[in-house]
């Protein structure tokens, strides 16, 4: 998979949010599938329909925050890889060290600049599409491996 078919979850309850969002990356030269979500719950379910490659993820939503969220999903086997960038109007020190400690990958804060997103987005991708390929190639040779191994007597 390449980062122009990535999938892009983005979690915000702020609809207005979620649709500039949106615009930014549909301007970009690359090309994403978008899937939204509206609240912390929402986010799981989605996540969890979608395997999405990155996560851009508010920290205040209902139901249950950013930060829960993102502990969540990093203490699952299943999603711990995918990349979170928070995007907050949150900008204490203390808001990030928390957004850290949670699991997310990187942050970005509210009002968001269009190049820097961009910027980011891309990185955090291709991090991801790196990491799949570097699994995929240990699991090959993992196989290779065990196949050439003599039989046990």
């Amino acid at each position: 998979m390449s980062e122009t078919s990535s999938k892009i979850l983005i979690a915000d309850d702020n609809l207005q949010n979620c649709e500039l969002l949106d615009a930014y990356l549909s301007d970009s030269e690359d090309q994403y599938q978008i899937a939204m979500a509206h609240d912390g719950q929402d986010t799981l379910n989605k996540v969890a329909e979608v395997q999405p490659d990155l996560i851009l993820l508010d920290i205040m939503m209902p139901k249950m925050s950013g930060y829960e969220v993102c502990q969540r999903l990093k203490q699952d086997e299943a999603t711990r890889s995918i990349p979170i960038l928070m995007v907050t109007a949150l900008n204490e020190m203390g808001d990030i060290e928390k957004a850290v400690r949670a699991g997310a990958d990187d942050f970005l804060t509210k009002p968001v600049n269009r190049l820097e997103l961009t910027t980011r987005v891309r990185s955090l991708l291709r991090v991801r599409h790196l990491t799949n390929e570097r699994d995929r190639l240990l699991a090959y040779l993992e196989e290779v491996e065990g196949a050439s191994r003599p039989a046990a007597r």
